[in-house]
């Protein structure tokens, strides 16, 4: 290889592993479930069809939010993301960007996503997802260094999207985002305790507490959570076919699907130390939300 040639690679090369890196950095994966359960909210809260373009208004400046929002958490958390081996190789633990760079990047994407908003869809949800980013950089996130207890916080953020996706449609809300909002909010508590516990050697050597410390019995303080959050979801999830907005399939499915979650649940209490437990539980729970908020967008009444 000529040196012409190499330089020609690695004017190539490096600019798509910038584009990579900034990718990384909004964390695709969640980003794409705050987009379903954002659309899933916007069709739900639809009074006449779909309209297209609004969708894509919505979803193009809650990419932005939520990827900016994202990518600040990675600027806050470097340090910490530094210590443990499932975040060290993301761009800025690993080094390759510069803090700066993401702050730049973060802020700008989370401010062009709001103001997007504001001007595509209306006031109401680009509030909805303001408040998304204050609640999860400024409480949830600085909680994760002292208490276990910023799992709750962290639900709140965490379920709001189908908020904000009716807010879009319809510019108000009512019961029925509420009950998304419920739906999610209680089946982030059984999902996040597994994620904690299978990862706590991870989350202890970083400083992060996700997760109490266990009892002198062997028990720990957030099993009633992940009992409660259960119980919870199966019990909320009947309610939109209670009130006639969904009808039977619906209801079976979903409170089906909040059994099988409760099962695992139970399994994991009662094998604190059983990695096994914890990955089947958080397996469940992947499974459980996109398939409940399908069966309801196809059931509604």
């Amino acid at each position: 290889m000529n040196a012409k040639v190499a330089i020609g690679e690695s004017a190539i090369t490096l600019p798509r592993g910038r584009v990579s890196d900034y990718f990384e950095l909004t964390k695709p994966r969640v980003v794409l479930m705050v987009l379903v359960t954002t659309l899933a909210g916007f069709y739900l809260g639809g009074r006449a069809g779909f309209d297209i373009m609004l969708a894509l208004n919505l979803l193009a400046g809650t990419a932005l939010a939520a990827g900016g929002t994202l990518a600040l958490n990675e600027y806050v958390e470097r340090d910490t993301d530094a210590m443990m081996d499932r975040t060290r190789n993301r761009p800025l633990p690993d080094m390759r960007m510069r803090p700066a760079e993401a702050l730049l990047f973060g802020v700008l994407a989370t401010v062009a996503g709001v103001v997007y908003l504001t001007l595509a869809t209306n006031l109401l949800c680009a509030a909805v997802t303001a408040a998304i980013t204050i609640i999860y950089l400024g409480v949830y996130t600085p909680l994760k260094r002292y208490t276990w207890m910023c799992n709750i916080v962290g639900a709140i953020p965490g379920a709001l999207p189908p908020v904000a996706g009716w807010a879009a449609a319809r510019g108000a809300l009512s019961w029925e985002p509420i009950v998304l909002f419920a739906i999610m909010f209680l089946w982030q508590l059984p999902h996040t305790m597994a994620v904690a516990r299978l990862y706590r050697t991870d989350y202890e050597r970083a400083g992060i507490h996700l997760l109490p410390e266990d009892n002198t019995r062997g028990g720990n303080a957030s099993n009633p959570i992940v009992i409660a959050g259960s119980l919870g979801l199966i019990a909320i999830g009947i309610i939109p076919t209670m009130l006639g907005y969904a009808g039977i399939p619906y209801l079976v499915i979903a409170s089906a699907m909040g059994v099988w979650m409760l099962a695992f649940g139970i399994t994991m209490v009662r094998s604190p130390g059983s990695s096994k437990a914890a990955r089947r539980l958080l397996l469940a729970s992947i499974v459980y939300l996109p398939i409940v908020l399908l069966v309801l967008v196809l059931d509604r009444v």
